[in-house]
């Protein structure tokens, strides 16, 4: 079984990330870029797919700017056989809107086949966790989302998933979508020979006119701006006052 994993190119997690003066978006110069980690994620987890006989190729694809290759080159030192680049941006300012991230990955499954397509739930930098989701609807295939444990078996994939009541298992049917969360695995770090390997492995540079998809942008960005400063913590005395403030103060009793 062949595994599809897109990863995207984001503001490293460890980076605190400022706003422009002008607010027209966050300052992206000279800073740490990575790959996003609950992408991260679904490569490892790819990776102990075909460990355990499971998969047989894995293809890791990004959307974005031309540096993306370098989340790419990651991707194939953690382990992945090859990858494709699809250049729909020229700055990294430009974030390309799930949809359009959707529709371009609906055409390299239809050219690639996979059996699965393994994904992050979300983006770090947008935190919209949508592109799985409208994938699967351009696809009709099955999707399972938040998955802390994934088991191929057969025809099927039996998945663990996290919701607001606990653990929720689900099996669905291969081909399917299944984004993944991040306690799910712990990704491995790529060793100095498979990152040597990785500069050989074959990687694709494509654009959204090869697929005949317009990555034009539908939401147009007004304002960034900081979130509000939180205001610090009050000392109380006694349950009596804590009591007092929560009704006179906080309003919530």
């Amino acid at each position: 079984m062949k595994v599809l994993v897109p990863v995207k190119r984001v503001i490293d997690y460890n980076v605190k990330v400022r706003v422009k003066a002008d607010q027209s978006g966050v300052d992206l110069a000279n800073i740490k870029m990575s790959m996003n980690p609950f992408d991260e994620v679904a490569v490892e987890e790819a990776i102990r797919l075909r460990e355990a006989g499971k998969a047989t190729e894995i293809v890791a694809v990004s959307i974005g700017v031309k540096q993306a290759q370098e989340t790419l080159r990651t991707a194939l030192a953690m382990g992945a056989d090859r990858a494709i680049l699809i250049e729909a941006a020229e700055t990294p300012e430009t974030d390309i809107e799930p949809l359009a991230v959707a529709k371009l990955l609906a055409k390299i499954v239809a050219e690639e086949a996979p059996g699965l397509v393994l994904m992050g739930k979300q983006a770090i930098d947008n935190d919209l966790n949508a592109t799985g989701q409208m994938l699967a609807a351009l696809l009709g295939w099955p999707q399972a989302t938040f998955a802390s444990k994934v088991e191929i078996d057969g025809d099927g994939a039996k998945v663990s998933r996290e919701v607001d009541g606990g653990i929720q298992t689900i099996r669905v049917k291969t081909p399917c979508v299944i984004t993944v969360d991040l306690r799910l695995n712990e990704p491995r770090y790529a060793s100095l020979p498979n990152i040597m390997k990785a500069k050989k492995k074959p990687l694709d540079v494509k654009t959204p006119a090869d697929y005949g998809v317009d990555v034009s942008p539908r939401l147009k960005v007004v304002k960034v701006t900081e979130p509000p400063v939180r205001k610090a913590g009050v000392k109380v005395g006694s349950v009596a006052e804590l009591v007092d403030k929560l009704k006179t103060e906080a309003g919530v009793l």
